[in-house]
């Protein structure tokens, strides 16, 4: 699947309309042009040169050619080019910029994920209730309502009108970066509307994890679990929530690349200068280098993603051994 996925972006590098090549050379035939130059052929050859560094691209070599060349640059050497605009080879970008989307994209599935299923353990074990109809309620209301409008609602309350948080930013300019209060405090303020915001978007298995909960209490081996006096916390965690637990396991794992792709959103909205909002500017001022290499990173988080939950699906169910261990029929 990674193979497939660097195939597919050096597919639409070279098929994008007006693309890097063509973007590159007309920047820097314009510059010559405002020089009051017209290009000769060494310029052009040095122009040449110059699109191969910033794309990666070489436009005098065959397709089949540039592509054994792009994929040896990204895999043995991590060169995803260099970012047009900025000027900066596109991975050092990258790398900078990921360990901020990691920590509130992170953060923000972690507690969405943990509080929805807690929400819908408990409306499970409270079926028919008030609490139950209410939260049914916030769960399909949240499931309805976009999480960007989220966003721009706690923007305007918390950081405009009652001034509680930043409205953009990821740390307070006037600290010293480091293991100090200070800064600390400042990040964790600036990244606090932005991770409620993730904390949103990924609070949506509340009741898939109702119905699991309650499909897996009508069970008969919960009723003889009852019978043997096993205590109901233990009913609850090791027999109901355990195997209620599997169907949405997969999808918790998913949900790592559904919260990286909604940071490009929510880092705009809040000015939040991390992967998403450099993609964004990326997007915008036509910086394919930068953009291809955001593909593609995000295309590595999603499949760390399937192959995570791939390789714990064993932990969480006991059933799944290996092919060695399996049985046959």
């Amino acid at each position: 699947m990674f193979f497939i996925a660097l195939t597919v972006t050096f597919a639409l590098y070279r098929m994008l309309p007006f693309g890097p090549v063509e973007m590159v050379k007309v920047r820097l035939m314009k510059q010559l042009l405002e020089q009051g130059q017209s290009p000769s052929a060494a310029q052009m050859q040095t122009i040449n040169s110059m699109v191969k560094t910033y794309t990666g691209i070489d436009p005098s070599v065959p397709w089949y050619v540039s592509y054994y060349e792009y994929l040896k640059n990204i895999v043995l050497y991590q060169d995803f080019g260099r970012s047009i605009f900025k000027n900066k080879p596109v991975f050092d970008i990258l790398f900078r910029a990921m360990p901020w989307s990691v920590f509130i994209s992170i953060y923000g599935l972690a507690l969405g994920t943990t509080v929805s299923l807690l929400f819908g353990a408990v409306m499970a074990y409270n079926e028919g209730s008030k609490f139950d109809a209410g939260m049914t309620f916030v769960s399909i209301a949240n499931s309805t309502v976009p999480y960007y409008v989220v966003a721009i609602l706690t923007l305007i309350v918390f950081s405009f009108n009652l001034g509680w948080f930043p409205s953009g930013g990821r740390m307070n300019p006037s600290t010293t970066p480091g293991l100090n209060v200070p800064f600390i405090v400042g990040v964790v303020k600036h990244a606090a509307l932005p991770v409620f915001s993730a904390f949103i978007a990924s609070f949506g298995g509340a009741l898939a994890f109702r119905g699991n909960c309650i499909r897996e209490m009508g069970e008969g081996y919960i009723r003889v679990a009852r019978l043997r006096g096993i205590s109901q916390g233990r009913i609850a965690i090791r027999y109901v929530g355990r195997n209620a637990l599997l169907p949405v396991y997969t999808n918790i794992m998913m949900g790592i690349a559904s919260v990286f792709g909604s940071s490009i959103i929510l880092e705009t909205i809040f000015n939040y200068p991390a992967m998403g909002m450099v993609t964004f500017n990326a997007l915008m001022n036509r910086d394919y280098p930068l953009i291809m290499g955001s593909f593609i990173f995000f295309t590595i988080i999603t499949l760390l993603g399937i192959l995570v939950a791939d390789l714990t699906y064993g932990i969480i169910d006991p059933r799944v051994k290996g092919g060695k261990e399996r049985e046959t029929y």
